[in-house]
């Protein structure tokens, strides 16, 4: 496969880019990543991504595949040579695809969350919410694992991608607050499993630095707040 005949558009610090990094690694698929500057968006991203204009986009034969979940199962069946993404079995995948959509949508919208709370009280509920969140999920993991090391067993697939891909961010959000989430005690299977997943070929060369990302977060919410303060600033008489 040419790389000029697969493109990745997204950020480098983009959580969702990352899942798209790692199932093309997975998948032995050479790429060109094209870094988005989404302050001043490019004619390629608002062309490919028309409706959202968000990243990632995986560019294949010249067409466009948007969304981090449709990109990663568009991989699986565009290239299906081993090692598969998602699980073969029909159930299994229904399983996987259920815990995707609560991490997306229920647990990182938590994690969103714990940025844009105001006030300590505030901040403790989002953040007692989150790890709410990963002791459910430290369920789902014991179930679908069924005492392997990964999501999917012995190998990394769907889920480990879906939820690996926020180790940074959680990281960010525990640095921050000062404070541990991902707790080793009540979720010693999660734990174990983020130390395994970031150590994975597929993963280990593609995963953002954390400090680098934690920086990057500091600067952006400080930028925001900067905003905020200036938009409730009293007019000048």
């Amino acid at each position: 496969m040419a790389g000029s005949e697969v493109k990745v558009l997204g950020t480098w610090a983009s959580p969702f880019a990352l899942r798209v990094h790692i199932a093309l690694g997975i998948k032995s698929v050479k790429y060109e990543w094209v870094e988005e500057n989404l302050e001043a968006k490019s004619q390629l991203l608002l062309e490919s991504n028309p409706i959202n204009k968000q990243v990632p986009v995986l560019i294949h034969h010249h067409k466009p595949i948007c969304e981090s979940l449709a990109i990663l199962q568009y991989i699986d069946e565009a290239w299906p040579s081993a090692p598969s993404i998602l699980p073969s079995d029909p159930y299994h995948r229904a399983v996987a695809r259920f815990w995707a959509a609560y991490i997306d949508h229920k647990w990182f919208t938590w994690l969103k969350g714990v940025a844009s709370a105001e006030g300590a009280e505030a901040k403790k509920a989002a953040l007692d919410q989150v790890r709410e969140g990963l002791v459910v999920v430290e369920e789902a993991f014991g179930k679908c694992s069924k005492g392997k090391d990964f999501f999917s067993g012995d190998r990394i697939g769907y889920l480990d991608i879906v939820l690996g891909c926020f180790l940074g961010w959680l990281y960010v959000a525990e640095k921050r607050n000062d404070v541990k989430l991902l707790d080793e005690e009540k979720m010693p299977g999660l734990a174990a499993w983020a130390i395994k997943f970031c150590l994975e070929g597929a993963v280990k060369d593609v995963m953002p630095d954390k400090d680098e990302l934690l920086d990057y977060a500091n600067m952006v919410f400080q930028a925001m707040a900067k905003a905020k303060a200036k938009l409730n600033a009293p007019p000048n008489n």
